[in-house]
């Protein structure tokens, strides 16, 4: 008997609605949408936008609704490897994705449509590139309105992006706060005042806040002043948007692990034995997805993504992060995404009900976690013990390859020269024995040229 779930995430667009039945992911099209999607299939813009990469792939199917008295259509969009959040996005895909959703916006245009929605949430990462999913967000552009969704544009896209780069890289956490969008009022206040002279700034969050509030109480009257918007003015506030994010750029932040590697205590031979033992371990298990955990700019991750394993590669250092997507985009790499999360407070559950963003966990497991020179700093750093790490590990993920730093390691001793040794369970022996009650141990080899132990484990 089949059975199947409305995704929580997909509740408030009266146009259609994402169901799973049986683990495959459909989209039901509604009647209220009917009209509205023939012209779009009928104009080429779907396409068009899905033969360059900017629209997730659909298909028409022959599929039961998942409720019947709305339906029109079901469609069954390619189904992608990991959703992520502008939370957990490095500054240049934060940008790439705004770019993006501009681009998507003035092919809509040029065929006349609009985007009736702009939310950062729709628009993830695929082969490389960001990619939007809402295949039920565009509308038929009445000529001469404005852009309805400009001011969650702003909200979603530029004041993050502009607090990011203006004033502290760390600031797209607001998101996690304000899932709606960071308010333009809040990014006024954050942003440093000289941005209120720069053109497109000063604009689209200053003048744009103040006009919120001038008519936060009045909303017919801001209705009153609206007007038309002639074909030029639709162009060129595009174009004023996509100049304002393009100008914005990462001042010369440094952050503690972005230079991990130049700092380590590993040989140039240890670094390559360490590889060849991460890669014989994969080759074992051949996974199809890996969560490398700590994966500071993805050297080791790649590792994986290279056989062709689709890898994502978490670290809390949000430009650690920035340098391995600059990576990809160079190397032009497929099967990597590399995201900023805090193991110790993880990204949650979030929006109505708890229910519209999925925790981190949530979106596993993984076939297999790497968290390479990542123990000692959980153990130690933040006094979790190695029981409540092995059992976070398997709800991760069926194989984990671990990399145990002992004491004596020179990494580990810069972490106890600041407070006392209360970890006498900390060796290599206590380690099996915490482990031990969720994997079995597949195989340990001592790292050459150091006391480092490299562990293959599976789940029990």
């Amino acid at each position: 008997m089949s059975s199947s779930n409305s995704l929580a995430s997909s509740f408030r667009d009266p146009s259609g609605f994402m169901f799973r039945r049986d683990g495959t992911l459909f989209r039901q099209v509604n009647k209220h949408y009917q009209v509205e999607y023939e012209r779009l299939v009928q104009s080429g813009l779907l396409a068009e936008l899905t033969k360059q990469g900017l629209l997730v792939p659909t298909e028409e199917v022959d599929e039961k609704p998942a409720d019947k008295e709305l339906v029109y259509k079901v469609i069954k969009p390619l189904e992608l490897p990991l959703i992520s959040y502008p939370y957990e996005w490095s500054f240049s895909q934060y940008k790439d994705a705004a770019l993006a959703t501009l681009e998507i916006q003035k092919q809509a245009y040029a065929r006349g449509f609009a985007l009736k929605d702009a939310s950062a949430y729709n628009m993830q990462f695929y082969a490389g590139k960001p990619i939007f999913i809402d295949t039920l967000s565009f509308e038929t552009y009445k000529e001469g309105e404005p852009w309805v969704a400009y001011r969650q544009f702003c909200q979603h896209f530029l004041a993050p992006l502009a607090l990011m780069a203006l004033v502290d890289i760390r600031l797209s956490q607001l998101m996690r706060v304000y899932i709606d969008g960071i308010p333009l009022d809040l990014a006024s206040k954050l942003l440093p005042g000289s941005t209120k002279l720069n053109l497109g700034l000063g604009a689209h969050i200053h003048a744009h806040a103040a006009a919120q509030m001038k008519y936060a109480d009045n909303p017919l009257a801001k209705k009153d002043i609206k007007g038309q918007m002639g074909r030029n003015a639709f162009l060129g506030l595009m174009d004023s948007l996509e100049s304002t994010i393009k100008a914005l750029a990462l001042k010369g932040v440094k952050t503690e692990w972005a230079e991990y590697y130049d700092a380590t205590n590993y040989s140039d031979s240890s670094l390559g034995e360490k590889g060849k033992l991460v890669s014989a371990y994969l080759d074992r298990v051949k996974p199809a997805s890996v969560w490398d955990l700590g994966a500071n700019t993805g050297y080791f991750s790649r590792i994986a993504s290279d056989k062709g394993i689709f890898t994502t590669a978490f670290d809390i250092d949000p430009l650690a992060v920035e340098q391995a997507y600059q990576v990809m985009k160079q190397k032009n790499e497929k099967h990597i995404l590399p995201l900023v999360l805090d193991l110790t407070n993880p990204s949650p559950s979030l929006g109505w009900h708890n229910a519209e963003r999925d925790s981190f966990l949530q979106r596993g497991p993984a076939e297999c976690v790497m968290a390479l020179a990542l123990i000692h700093h959980m153990a130690i750093s933040n006094n979790v013990p190695l029981v409540t790490l092995a059992k976070f590990f398997a709800d991760a993920g069926r194989y984990l390859i671990i990399e145990f730093v002992p004491k004596g390691d020179s990494q580990v001793d810069r972490l106890l020269t600041t407070r006392e040794d209360i970890f006498p369970a900390y060796t290599p022996e206590g380690f099996e024995e915490a482990f031990k009650h969720y994997y079995k141990i597949l195989e340990g080899q001592t790292i050459a040229g150091s006391k480092r132990i490299l562990y293959l484990l599976e789940r029990k």
